[in-house]
C-alpha cells in the first residue's frame, strides 16, 4: 500500500482578554474571511523572492521554540511535535493588530526585525498562496480564523488585512457562555482539521473578546511506500532502561542519505508526492543533546548539501503522536512580554477596548504508517546493486523535519523518543 502521513495542527489559540473596556454600545459584528482558491491573487513582489524573505528567520524561529521546548525536564523524556510555520503564522497574524513595544517584541522574537510589516505581510500572502497552489498529490489544508466575541467589533483595517493576507475567515461566538463557545471553536477546528484535533480547547474565559486561530492539516504519501508484509515487530530502545515493542517498516531502495561524521548522524530523506520531503536526523547512541545542541538553518543547509543517491536498508517504526504546548512561558523567555501584560499594545486590532492575550495554545498530531489510499501497484519496481545497502535502522530516538521545497518551510518539526506514546 501507499504509504502516508497525517500532521495536523490546530497551531495556535491567542485569547485576547478585555482589559480596560471603554463605554459605549458595540454593533453586532460578524466577517467571514476567506481568500478563495479560485480568487485572482494580486502580486506585490516576485512570488517566490517574495515568499523566500520568511525562510531564514522562520527557521531560526523553529529552532529557537524546538530547544526550549526540548529543554524543559517534564517534556526531556517525552515525543516533541510542533509546527513552527503555525505558529510563526498566527503570531504574524497578531502582530497585524499590534503597535509600539508589542509589535517590535513579536518581531524581535519572529527574527522579523530587518523587515517592515508590508515586507511581512507581503510574503504570507504569497506563502499561503504557493503553498495552496503547487501540492500535486499532497493533501495541505491551512487558514487562520478570527473568533469574535458577538457583538465586538474590531476595526476593519485588520480583518481586511487578516483575509487578504493570511487567508483569515470570521466568525462569532458568545464568550459569555464558555461551554458553548468552546464547543463551537472545536467544531470549526475538528472540521478543518479532518477531526484529527476535535477537542483543541477545554475552556475559555467569559472576558475573551477573541480567539486567533491557525491551523494547518496535512497528508502526503510516500514517494516510495512500505509495504505491508514487510512490517515485523522490532524493539525500539527508549533510554538505557526502557525499551518498547513497535511495527517496525522496512524497505530497501535508492534514497538521499548522508552521515555526518563529525556530528555522529546520518541524515536521510524521505520524499512524498508533491513538494515536500521528511528529513530524518538519527544519532548514534548518547548523542541526541549534541545533536540538538547544533541544530541550525546552517546545519539544515549543510545536511541538505551533501545527501547523495545511494542504496539504503531503511528500518522505521509506525507511530503517533501529538503535541500540546502552553507556549506562554517558552514566548516570555524569547522576549515577548507586552503582549501578555496591561501594557499590551493592540490597538490595530481595536482602539476603543484594550486587549492583551491571556494565553497561547498549540497542539499538533502526527500518524506515520504503510497505508495509504491507492495500491502499491502504481509503484515503479527499483532496480538495485548488489552490494550491500547502507542501513538506517530507526530502533532509538531521532529528529524530524517535515520540509516543504517551494516555499522553503519547515511546516512540522519533532522528536521521537518513544513511538508507543500517544
Amino acid at each position: 500500500m501507499q504509504g502516508f502521513l497525517h500532521c495536523t495542527l490546530a497551531s495556535l489559540l491567542l485569547y485576547v482578554v478585555w482589559t480596560h473596556p471603554q463605554g459605549g454600545k458595540q454593533e453586532d459584528h460578524q466577517h467571514h474571511l476567506h481568500h478563495e482558491m479560485h480568487e485572482p491573487h494580486p502580486v506585490h513582489g516576485k512570488g517566490e523572492d517574495t515568499c523566500h524573505k520568511l525562510a531564514p528567520h522562520n527557521a531560526n524561529f523553529a529552532f529557537v521554540l524546538y530547544k526550549k521546548i526540548a529543554a524543559k525536564a517534564e517534556v526531556e523524556s517525552k515525543n516533541v511535535f510542533f509546527s513552527p510555520l503555525g505558529i510563526a503564522t498566527a503570531l504574524s497574524l497578531l502582530a497585524v493588530g499590534s503597535k509600539g513595544d508589542t509589535h517590535k517584541e513579536l518581531y524581535q522574537a519572529l527574527g522579523y526585525s530587518q523587515l517592515n510589516t508590508s515586507q511581512v505581510n507581503e510574503a504570507y500572502e504569497h506563502l499561503m498562496h504557493m503553498l495552496g497552489h503547487s501540492q500535486g498529490e499532497l493533501k495541505l489544508d491551512k487558514g487562520s480564523a478570527v473568533v469574535l466575541q458577538d457583538g465586538f467589533k474590531p476595526l476593519q483595517k485588520f480583518l481586511d488585512d487578516a483575509k487578504h493576507y493570511y487567508q483569515a475567515q470570521g466568525l462569532t461566538v458568545d464568550f459569555k457562555k464558555p461551554e458553548e463557545a468552546v464547543q463551537a471553536i472545536n467544531k470549526f477546528i475538528a472540521e478543518k482539521t479532518d477531526n484529527k484535533i476535535p477537542d483543541l480547547l477545554s475552556s475559555v474565559q467569559s472576558d475573551t473578546l477573541m480567539v486567533l486561530l491557525n491551523y494547518i492539516y496535512f497528508r502526503g504519501k510516500w514517494e516510495k511506500p512500505f509495504e505491508e508484509e514487510n512490517t515485523v515487530k522490532a524493539d525500539f530502545k527508549v533510554d538505557e532502561n526502557t525499551t518498547v515493542s513497535v511495527d517496525m517498516m522496512k524497505r530497501t531502495g535508492w534514497h538521499s542519505y548522508y552521515y555526518d561524521h563529525e556530528n555522529h548522524t546520518s541524515v536521510l530523506m524521505l520524499p512524498y508526492k508533491g513538494n515536500a520531503s521528511m528529513m530524518i536526523l538519527l544519532p548514534c547512541e548518547g548523542k541526541m543533546k549534541d545533536l540538538e545542541a547544533i541544530l541550525s538553518k546552517e546545519y539544515i543547509a549543510h545536511w541538505h548539501k551533501n545527501l547523495y543517491r545511494t542504496v539504503v536498508h531503511l528500518e522505521m517504526p509506525k507511530f503517533s503522536v501529538s503535541g500540546s504546548y502552553s507556549l506562554k512561558e517558552f514566548l516570555t523567555e524569547m522576549g515577548v512580554v507586552a503582549t501578555f501584560s496591561d501594557a499590551a499594545d493592540l490597538s490595530g486590532i481595536s482602539e476603543d477596548v484594550g486587549l492583551k492575550v491571556s494565553k497561547v495554545s498549540h497542539k499538533a498530531v502526527l500518524s506515520v504508517d504503510e497505508k495509504g489510499t491507492e495500491a502499491a501497484a502504481a509503484t515503479a519496481v527499483e532496480m538495485i546493486p548488489m552490494s550491500l545497502p547502507d542501513m538506517v535502522s530507526l530502533n532509538r530516538p531521532f529528529l524530524l523535519l517535515i520540509l516543504e521545497s517551494s516555499t522553503r518551510s519547515i511546516l512540522f518539526m519533532g522528536k521521537i523518543v518513544n513511538p508507543t506514546a500517544q
